[in-house]
This record gives C-alpha cells, structure tokens and sequence, in this order.
C-alpha cells in the first residue's frame, strides 16, 4: 500500500477538551446528547469567567445557555433543556485504541437515538456535509484517504507519535506543528502535494455557523464568501455564493462558505422580578396626550416676546425672504397684520440675528406654533420647543444585564409604544391615517451617571414630543408613517452591527449635544 502523512488536531490544555470536560444537553428520550467540540469550548470559558448566560446565536444555533439553573432555552419556542458538565472524558490518551466510553462523543448519543429537531438538526448537517465531501474525494482522487466523520479520534492522541489507519496499510503520525503553535488536520497527496477541497468543512458545526468565523481555521489561500444574512448584512448574496461554492467544488478548488452575524437586538428574557426602577428617576411610566394650544399666546405675541425692534436695520439680506432689510418684507401683500408693517425689523435676544417681522410671523405660523422660535440662522431656541409627535407610552426600567462597553453596569430599557392613529392639524396631511410600525422599540442605556442623565433628558423630550414625528421612512420610503426626529437611540442590545449598538465610547455625549439643539439641556432637569 501507499503511504501517507497525516496531521492530527491538538487542543490547549486549558480548553474544555485539554481539561477532561464534556457540555451535554439532555434530549427528548431523557438521555444527554454532548455539544460539538467548538460549542463546548466555547460554554466552558463562558463557565470559568462566571457568566451568568450565554448567547449561543453567534454560532449559528437559536439557543440560550443558563449557568444558574444549568439548563438551555430556545429563543423562539421558549423551550428548555437540562444541561450538565461532565468531568470524566480520559484526555489524552497515551496509547492503544480509544476506548468507546471515553473518547469525545461529538455527535453521538449515550442513551437510544433521539428525533428531536435539535438532534436532527445536528446529525443531519453533518451527515449531508460528510457525504458530500467523501463523494468529491472519491470522484477527484480515487486513491486518496477517507477520513472518519468525526474529528475526535486523531484529537485524543497526544503529541508525540501515534498510527493511523489508511487505506491500503498503516501511516505514522508525525504531529506537525503549525506557526501558532496548535496542530491542524491535513493531508497530502503521494508526491507531498496537498489534497485540494479539504478545508474547514469537514468539521462538524462550522459549515452551519458562519459565526464561528475566529474559531474554525480557514487554511491559507481558501477564499471565504460571507453570505448576505436574510436583513441584508453581508456583501455576497446567498444565491451567488452558493453558484460559487458548487463550481468551485466540482473543479476541486476549496471554497468556505460564512454567513455574516446577526444583531443581537434584545438582551435574554427577563422576569418582572428582576425588572428594578431606574435610581434617581421618578416613575417608570410617561404617556403623551394630543396637543393642547394654549391660550393667550397669539403669534404676534410670541414674534414680540422674543425681538427688539431696529430702527436703523444694516443693508443686509433677510435670510428668511432675501430681500434686503432696508426694504419692506417678501411677504408683504401676502400676509398681514395688525401692528406689524412689512419694513419693520426685529433682532432677537440671545443670537442678535435681525430679520423682518412679518417674515418671523410667518415662519412661526408655518411651523408649530407651540409658543417658541428657532433662529433659522443658527436654530438658537427661544421659549420651549415641542414637536408633533403622536401619543404614545415611553416606560423605562432597569434590568440586570450589561451592554458591550459597559460590563461592570446593569442596563437601563427604555421602551417607546406609539399606536396607529389619524394626524391632527401640526402633521403633514391632517385628517389622513398615520402608520406606526416597529413599536414596541427597545432603546438601550448604561446604568451609571451619565446613562441616567440622558434617560432623565429624553423624559423631558418624550414629554415635549420630541423623540418622533410624523414623516416619510428614510429605511423603508413609506410616507405618513411615525419615524424618529433627530435623537439618536440605541436598538441593538449585545452588539453593534447596524450602527445602533454598542459599544460606541461617544454616543452618550453625541445624544447629549441632539438633546441640546432640540432645546434640552440639564438646566430643564428638576431636582
């Protein structure tokens, strides 16, 4: 017979296999089903930091580890399972056979075979992915070696020389190092040439799990195709990249196939007893109404409140009609007034811009007419500014989870619920119907003295209606729909793939300084 090298894997020490330590779930026949070998590392150094759960989604599997109650849960169905650590698998092994009762059980059942979707789920995928390898070797090199469909047998045997079986006698195993000082499975055709098509795939769990991108080794010269995600993330789309992987497959070229990760949007579920008040924060609870114009204030009271008159006007332009200030307003003969002449100027307060007087009273009766004025020069705010955001609840809560960039903080949650509903007069097209879509939205905040400083503003925003209005979706280009109105939230609780996550060190001052151009400062803020 031939022979030929062959490499073996070699885990660290320190890792769950190194350590003699096996994951299991138990399945529907009330027998435990063990975890493939990257998923175990993976618990078990969520275990040795002393987390209280794990997110399994970044692997490519809809499940939440508990370590409290050792159990796991489906995120979608809400179903749980026991978990279990076991601490008896012989590792490594100095010589002879692997026994069965001792070697890793990836895949395998200890108790009778079991038709769960999650057991089905696994043995299925690495079933498919072993056959499909095993009929390209054997159609592309006939006489090249067939490998187990398990990875565990070569992984038990220590560094140091071991046998092998081949096809058509026996091969030493030499135990090459690679530069990061692990072992990597390899094989070589006669000759030294390297066997084309045997990548990462032949391990089970990672052809399914784009998300063990930093754990599955991608050999050197192996093209990776980060497959679109079904939200759109992802450069390649999935119809592409498969058209890819099959040619590349069929001409004997290595091709791996990854999926680009998914936001974690919302933190794990969390009981109402968990759920805390906010410290420092009053109530958990703020509900908007319909606006209620208040009396007394018409608009040439409001434009007055806030202008001085100026007799000598400079020969500048109105930056609101843009004609010149010497000379009467662009809106004479268009709108007038009682007591306010077309070539009247005012300058207001704080800012010292000047502009005609009819053209302020026109502006303000175009806008909101809440009481305030905006310069439209450089939007100082004058008086209080509201918006027309429709009603709705905004609740606010502490739960005892941390955000990315945050670990040694709970989180604070704060939930916006606007309903369907018709536009009133201050909305685009009064009368007609508004859409709400989205709502419930979960927004996140750190637990700590700047996180409750902002969540005490947007309070103050909420009850101004501030945070949405009424306008066209710039995701979606739906019209009349309910969208937000220039605050900044974070949605997207353990990670920052959309840009609306953490960790971001400079979102906190960022909301800040949107806060204070809609006019809400820490001077509003009621001790």
């Amino acid at each position: 017979g031939t022979m030929r090298p062959v490499r073996r894997n070699f885990y660290d020490p320190s890792s769950a296999p190194g350590k003699g330590i096996v994951w299991e779930w138990e399945n529907d026949n009330n027998s435990w089903t063990p975890y493939d070998m990257d998923i175990c590392i993976t618990i078990q150094n969520a275990y040795e930091k002393q987390h209280p759960w794990l997110d399994l989604s970044s692997l490519g599997f809809c499940y939440l580890i508990y370590f409290s109650s050792m159990s796991q849960m489906n995120r979608q169905t809400q179903r749980k399972r026991r978990l279990r650590r076991r601490m008896d698998l012989a590792y490594p092994l100095t010589m002879g056979s692997i026994p069965k009762s001792q070697s890793w059980p990836v895949g395998t059942s200890t108790g009778t075979p079991c038709s769960c979707p999650q057991c089905l789920l696994v043995n299925s995928t690495r079933a498919a992915s072993n056959a499909i390898l095993a009929s390209q070797r054997r159609k592309l090199y006939p006489g090249a070696v067939r490998q187990s469909s398990t990875f565990a047998g070569a992984a038990l045997w220590p560094a140091g020389t071991g046998t092998a079986a081949v096809a058509g006698g026996m091969a030493k195993g030499e135990g090459l190092r690679v530069p990061n000082g692990a072992f990597a499975p390899s094989q070589s055709m006669a000759g030294g040439a390297p066997l084309p098509g045997l990548n990462n795939l032949n391990q089970p769990g990672t052809q399914r799990g784009a998300g063990l991108g930093a754990r599955a080794t991608i050999p050197p010269g192996v093209p990776a195709l980060p497959v679109k995600n079904l939200n759109g993330t992802g450069p390649v789309h999935p119809a592409l990249a498969g058209m890819t992987g099959i040619l590349m497959c069929a001409a004997g070229l290595p091709v791996c196939l990854t999926r680009a990760p998914k936001p974690i949007l919302h933190p794990p579920p969390v009981s109402k007893s968990d759920i805390k008040p906010v410290p420092g924060v009053n109530g958990i609870c703020r509900k908007t109404k319909k606006k209620h114009l208040k009396k007394s204030k018409t608009p040439e009271d409001v434009v007055r409140r806030y202008i001085q008159k100026v007799k000598n006007p400079p020969d500048e332009d109105c930056t609101i009609c843009m004609e010149r200030l010497v000379t009467s307003s662009g809106y004479e003969g268009i709108l007038s007034h009682r007591g306010i002449k077309p070539e009247l100027v005012g300058k207001l307060g704080k800012c010292g811009h000047m502009y005609h007087l009819l053209c302020l009273l026109a502006m303000y009766n175009n806008g909101n007419k809440d009481g305030s004025l905006q310069c439209p020069t450089c939007k100082a705010i004058y008086g209080e500014k509201t918006g027309t955001q429709p009603p709705g609840k905004m609740e606010f809560h502490l739960i005892p989870h941390s955000l990315p960039g945050y670990t040694d903080s709970k989180t604070i949650r704060i939930v916006y619920d606007i309903p369907t509903g018709i536009q009133g007069p201050e909305h685009p097209n009064p009368g007609k119907k508004f859409t709400a879509r989205g709502f419930p939205r979960h927004c996140y905040l750190p637990d700590n003295e700047k996180g409750r400083k902002v969540l005490k503003l947007l309070i103050v925003a909420w009850d101004r209606r501030l945070i949405f209005t009424i306008g066209t979706s710039n995701t979606t280009g739906e019209s009349d729909t309910v969208v937000w109105n220039e605050i900044h939230h974070k949605t997207e609780f353990g990670s920052n793939l959309t840009g609306h996550g953490y960790p971001d060190p400079n979102y906190l001052d960022n909301v800040l300084a949107e806060l204070l151009a809609q006019g809400v400062s820490e001077a509003n803020l009621k001790d």
